[in-house]
């Protein structure tokens, strides 16, 4: 919980203060505090900047460094609860850590402008009870046509202060889709006085009841749900690691701490690596507490995140279950930090303030000082080493909940086996597809490819469609009415060309390699009969569509998913028990750090997908490198064993988690002047002991979105404070204005 400020707790009338500008600016501003006010550190202020007015956060005193003369006044307090202290120390300490400018991390926390204002009062409608004009009933002149007719016919009749069985008060426009005709059909109606306006209640979020049973726990869930649940019932940092195999019952044994958290009257965050597709999730948390939390994402109406952001801040949401950006929301009591699915790589921020959300969710509960749980059936190397060297705790599930067995996992060997042009299916794998069919079961191919073909060449020149603005390929794709060529990193699209751009051939080109698309194709081939859906980011846009495919899933309405790593984690379908991966070595290419352990951890969860019910499940993993380590340890069951080996890999490379990486992005939209400022800064680069930079050196994707990009990377001893260092090297080097150098700290993706 927040502990005192260590700095004054109020400022009054003449008195210089700093105020933090969501803005990415050097460091807060200092202005004058206006005479007959009093500010304390965390309150909210509107501040002229300019010629403009904008909010920020009183941070503190002020730097004296302003002559009075040049001060300006704040312009006034506004209405809503102060940044809590803990919030304030998270943004300095994120920006600190990151290398970021602190007002770039406010802007995250204050990442909904209009919440910052009350909300406008919802007015709805019902119609009046008393037709006498001089009750307030209908003007005698008022005509009734059909339109205004089907109004009245919608509205209940609800009398001041009392629902009737007619239904409460509705907002115009929701009556007037209803009667199909306009809002000033309604308000006609109003000011005649037909209707009578109320005024709404701000939107609800209702309590979570932590009194409700849950359902039965196995001896070994019951004795971590108890040390979790006196954790988050004691309070004080502690981080807990919730190690369980794929259906063991992760989610139920920290819903214990969950209950624990809001018995002692605590706020609770749940952090969701893929939130669009939180369906099942949803719907447990309902079965547990009887309400539904809030819910934190980019994809929910900025009306409702506007709600959300002040229900938080004023402790009316009591439980939020969020991506990675929840973790910034100004939580006055929280009490309780889950960060589900801890491995995955979204929550890595790549963009802006570059953070990873696991990482900083452990440095959020130390400063608040309360519990928080990492769970996952493949833990981060990271997070393994934190256990081995005694930092975090560990509580381990061996076991699927209800007695369902873990999937048999078989190798098929791609070398031998003689595929015609076009085909992507084994033969062992369309045998195991058509055995599992026709036992009326449904089954799953993976593949990590959106689309309908990842290359599109002339068959003539040669020639392959690239994107305008990145270092990459265009993706065909055909799932709508006309195929289309699409970037999938600045989403650029057009049209498949009628003539190949270098030796105009006529309709001459080749789709090259599957995608996700292409693959449902051949399913279709091979199962006519069979009921099939395509799961990638690109069909399923947003919650709602991914809701009704889980809807479609478990009623039986899908015999087959094909799906990219989007439907890898956290689904429960019992009647699934098949998996194919179709292209098991994907993820090895390119040499990356994490590559091994990312694929291991990638199959494991897909794994965890098939033989959840009664029935047994097997995965069938298509590979041409059967022997390499990753895919013998995915058949043999052997997790730990690889955790250990990659463990020692790493040690011997002197690679995280046993030493520090910094990358620097340079990029700019002129590629002299790129190549010129990552020279300067690779002959500025730091000299210290163990401490190693290497580059420049183009980036994989050496342009992006119309950048040009050149990359350097620090290593550095583990124990090394390198923020220091690379601040310094920064601040060396003065880069063209139209040049820009971004810090990666513990860089997660190489691209």
């Amino acid at each position: 919980m927040d502990s005192p400020d260590s700095i004054k707790t109020q400022y009054v009338g003449g008195e210089t203060v700093s105020v933090l500008l969501p803005l990415p600016l050097a460091g807060a501003y200092d202005y004058r505090v206006p005479s007959g006010a009093i500010l304390r550190p965390g309150d909210f202020v509107a501040v002229p900047l300019g010629r403009r007015r904008t909010a920020g956060v009183v941070w503190g005193p002020g730097s004296g460094e302003v002559a009075d003369n040049r001060l300006k006044d704040i312009g006034g307090t506004l209405a809503l609860p102060s940044l809590p202290s803990v919030s304030r120390r998270f943004v300095d300490w994120v920006a600190d850590y990151t290398l970021a400018p602190p007002g770039a991390v406010l802007k995250m926390a204050m990442s909904v402008k209009d919440a910052l204002t009350p909300a406008k009062p919802i007015v709805g409608y019902v119609r009046n009870p008393d037709p006498r004009p001089r009750g307030g009933g209908p003007s005698p002149g008022l005509k009734l046509t059909a339109a205004r007719q089907r109004v009245l016919d919608c509205v209940g009749i609800t009398p001041v202060g009392v629902h009737s069985h007619e239904g409460p008060p509705r907002i115009a426009a929701e009556i007037a889709r209803a009667a199909g005709t306009s809002a000033g059909v309604v308000k006609a109606l109003a000011a005649a006085g037909a209707l009578l306006p109320q005024f709404l209640p701000a939107t609800v979020f209702p309590r979570p009841d932590w009194t409700r049973p849950g359902p039965t726990l196995s001896p070994e869930q019951s004795a971590a749900a108890d040390a979790l649940a006196a954790k988050a019932d004691k309070g004080g940092f502690s981080v807990t690691v919730l190690d369980g195999v794929p259906g063991a019952g992760k989610t139920e044994v920290y819903f214990h701490a969950v209950a624990s958290a809001l018995k002692a009257g605590r706020q609770a965050l749940i952090l969701l690596p893929e939130i669009a597709l939180g369906a099942q999730w949803l719907q447990r948390f309902r079965d547990r507490f009887g309400a539904a939390p809030a819910v934190w994402h980019s994809d929910v109406p900025e009306s409702a995140r506007r709600a959300t952001w002040r229900a938080v801040a004023e402790g009316r949401a009591r439980v939020v279950f969020g991506a990675r950006s929840a973790l910034f929301l100004p939580f006055p009591e929280l009490g309780l930090v889950v960060v589900d699915e801890e491995h995955d790589a979204s929550y890595k921020q790549e963009d802006g303030v570059i953070y990873n959300a696991r990482d900083m969710a452990v440095v959020r509960a130390r400063l608040g000082s309360i519990p928080v749980v990492l769970a996952s059936a493949t833990p981060a190397l990271e997070t393994v080493a934190n256990v081995a060297a005694g930092r975090y705790g560990l509580h381990h599930l061996p076991d699927r909940h209800g007695g369902a067995r873990m999937p048999e996992v078989a190798r098929v060997d791609m070398r031998a086996e003689k595929l015609p042009a076009g085909r992507w299916l084994s033969a062992p794998l369309t045998q195991a597809l058509g055995a599992t069919l026709a036992e009326g079961e449904q089954a799953m191919l993976f593949l990590n490819r959106r689309g309908y073909a990842p290359l599109t060449l002339c068959r003539g020149c040669g020639h392959r469609m690239r994107c305008p603005n990145c270092s990459a390929w265009l993706v065909e794709h055909r799932s709508g009415t006309r195929a289309k060529l699409r970037c999938h990193h600045c989403g650029f699209a057009a049209a498949v060309p009628n003539h190949c751009p270098a030796c105009q051939a006529e309709a001459n080109f080749a789709a090259c390699g599957p995608g996700v698309e292409r693959l449902a194709d051949e399913a279709r081939q091979a199962f006519p009969s069979a009921r099939i859906a395509l799961a990638a980011s690109d069909t399923l846009a947003g919650p709602e569509a991914a809701a009704e495919f889980v809807r479609r899933v478990e009623a039986g309405a899908i015999d087959l998913i094909v799906g990219t790593q989007i439907v890898a984690k956290g689904y429960h379908f019992p009647r699934l028990t098949l998996v194919g991966v179709v292209d098991a070595d994907l993820g090895l290419a390119g040499g990356d750090l994490r590559a091994a352990e990312r694929t291991y951890q990638l199959l494991y969860q897909l794994a965890g997908r098939a033989g959840r019910g009664e029935r047994p499940g097997k995965v069938l993993l298509q590979t041409y490198m059967p022997e390499h380590p990753v895919m013998a340890a995915i058949a043999a069951t052997a997790r730990d064993r690889f955790l250990a080996a990659e463990t020692e890999a790493r040690r011997e490379a002197a690679m995280p988690p046993f030493a520090r990486l910094v990358a620097l992005i340079v990029s700019g939209p002129k590629e002299p002047e790129v190549e010129r400022a990552a020279r300067m800064l690779a002959r500025a680069a730091p000299s210290a002991e163990g401490v190693r930079v290497l580059g420049p050196a183009p980036a994989p994707l050496a342009l992006l979105r119309g950048r040009h990009r050149r990359r350097l990377l620090l290593k550095a001893p583990r124990g090394m404070a390198v923020q220091p260092m690379v601040r310094a090297w920064l601040a060396s080097v003065e880069v063209p204005r139209s040049v820009r150098v971004q810090a990666d700290v513990d860089p997660y993706s190489f691209l």
